[in-house]
């Protein structure tokens, strides 16, 4: 399996950045996972827009699925459409998004599966396992393994034993983070720290943990402080551009 960041910053994009935005390779399959503000752009510098195989998608804020839509342009409005696209979310996530043109327009684009948080499906050669994981809206975690190898990811979630049961024993855990320390009273439920990402990813046997979701100027050093006081395995801030090959 590769791994390569397309975005990952959280609620907008930083100059230079995007927001969340993940594509997973294996055996020639290309699974994006989430599409938030400004990845399209990245996604186009790895793979033709028809090249895409599926999308996933863990919730409905546009950080997470906005560029949705100019991705289903691009596969829509050319002299040879490509295939609809597979995107799977859970129900509703996708409607404000799939609104933003006149109805109809992009219909032969999308091949849209909706799922329930809990169900568990195939996605080319990716075995896809989700459960729903503390935000608002309704949030999808999941976990993609292929090959061998396990990503498990939060989407944006509060901390909770769920996260640790998706994340067991998984090869990356990609997990939201972000505040440094602590998140604010009327978020604590729905957001996570990179302090308690920490914690969880050691109490869930991960392998390694790449940290995503931080807030527009926080400091990437001081997170990677923080998930190393509990986690003593590697830590990484995912930024545009970041991969892990072949793991």
């Amino acid at each position: 399996m590769r791994f390569t960041v397309l975005g990952a910053c959280g609620a907008w994009p930083e100059a230079g950045q995007a927001c969340s935005g993940f594509l997973l390779e294996h055996d020639g399959f290309r699974l994006v996972l989430e599409l938030g503000y400004a990845t399209v752009p990245r996604l186009l510098q790895h793979v033709e827009p028809g090249d895409v195989d599926a999308v996933v998608i863990s919730h409905g804020h546009p950080d997470h699925c906005a560029d949705l839509n100019p991705l289903l342009r691009a596969r829509a409005l050319r002299d040879d459409p490509s295939a609809p696209l597979p995107v799977y979310a859970p129900p509703g996530a996708l409607d404000a998004v799939l609104a933003l043109d006149r109805p109809g327009m992009l219909s032969d684009a999308l091949d849209l599966r909706e799922f329930t948080p809990g169900d568990d499906f195939e996605i080319g050669p990716f075995r896809a396992r989700t459960r729903l994981l503390p935000h608002r809206p309704v949030n999808a975690g999941v976990r993609l393994t292929a090959g061998g190898s396990s990503l498990a990811y939060t989407g944006d979630s509060g901390p909770g034993p769920e996260t640790v049961a998706l994340a067991r024993d998984a090869d990356v855990f990609l997990a939201e983070a972000s505040y440094v320390d602590s998140v604010p009273a009327d978020s604590v439920e729905h957001l996570s720290s990179a302090r308690q990402a920490g914690r969880q990813a050691a109490e869930a046997g991960a392998g390694r943990l790449v940290l995503t979701h931080l807030l527009p100027g926080t400091p990437h050093a001081a997170a990677l402080e923080a998930a190393a006081g509990s986690y003593a395995g590697r830590i990484d801030v995912a930024t545009a551009g970041f991969e892990i090959d072949r793991w």
